[in-house]
């Protein structure tokens, strides 16, 4: 086997990993670059292989560092199946279209206000390429083999992280793989632990945050103490959060503190349309986390 690493590599974001296997072409993740421009340009660059080379995709989880760059790669030849869970496969389709909104609403305040060097200014993939990626998605249950094209076998186990995380096996010839993705934390409210993984001839792992400790504090505390501060005074409490996973563990901490009387009953407004897309799928998949209805 072969891997080559193609992002998340000297950066945290843009994952791609390609697995080679003789003629038999996988790739790991399909990311964005994204934060400061020179990263955000390797997204128009051309790609090191031919999209239409590559048998499947796997997806580890939906964040966009980790899928976004999925209609750009079907855009340009990619024909085969994207496996993931059923969980990223719902949260994929929520964030891909917001992705490619923004991207063209990006083009179309280029071609307004003169700022890009290109004419016309013209988005990285738009909201029909990223609806064109629908019919490749295939939903992966939990811990059960999935047999793709070429002789791989994948087995999909939970990583916490985010609703659908998963930890990737590939095996073919009787080797195997490893790909960590992004892990969650064990003692997490809502998800549940990263689950056990088996022996691997090789691991790619996550270490994003390999170099420290999390800080080891009560966030319900630290949420409460500012919160009881700003109220206090009759100020808003304004948090900037992701969309998938930060806002929804965040909605779940203030209930929790106001649940306990440690909070006074103000008001809760979720300024997110994408965010409110994302917490009704928590009710619909209630096997995916911690929460009772």
């Amino acid at each position: 086997m072969r891997l080559t690493f193609l992002g998340g590599s000297g950066t945290v974001t843009g994952s791609k990993y390609l697995l080679e296997d003789g003629d038999a072409r996988l790739l790991i993740d399909c990311g964005l670059f994204q934060g400061l421009k020179e990263l955000r340009l390797r997204n128009r660059a051309p790609l090191p292989f031919d999209p239409a080379s590559i048998g499947s995709v796997i997806l580890t989880h939906a964040h966009l560092d980790h899928s976004g760059y999925l209609p750009r790669l079907a855009a340009q030849g990619f024909r085969g199946h994207v496996h993931c869970t059923a969980a990223t496969q719902d949260l994929a389709r929520i964030l891909l279209l917001d992705s490619a909104a923004l991207q063209e609403e990006e083009a179309k305040h280029a071609a307004r206000h003169g700022w890009s060097k290109h004419n016309p200014p013209l988005p990285l993939y738009t909201i029909e390429q990223a609806q064109a990626c629908d019919p490749l998605f295939r939903a992966a249950e939990w811990e059960k083999p999935v047999r793709l094209p070429e002789g791989w076998v994948i087995h999909f186990r939970k990583a916490g992280h985010i609703l659908g995380a998963a930890s990737v096996t590939v095996e073919r010839g009787g080797r195997t793989v490893l790909f960590s993705g992004d892990l969650g934390r064990p003692q997490d409210p809502i998800l549940p632990p990263p689950a056990p993984c088996p022996a691997a001839d090789w691991i790619v792992v996550e270490s994003t945050y390999g170099d420290r400790r999390h800080a080891q504090i009560d966030p319900a505390e630290a949420l409460a103490a500012l919160a009881r501060k700003v109220f206090a005074r009759g100020g808003a409490l304004l948090v900037p959060s992701f969309a998938v996973g930060r806002t929804q563990s965040i909605l779940h901490l203030l209930w929790r503190l106001r649940k306990a009387g440690r909070l006074p009953a103000a008001p809760v407004f979720v300024d997110s349309p994408m965010a409110t897309d994302v917490t009704a799928l928590y009710s619909r998949l209630g096997s995916e986390h911690r929460l009772s209805a």
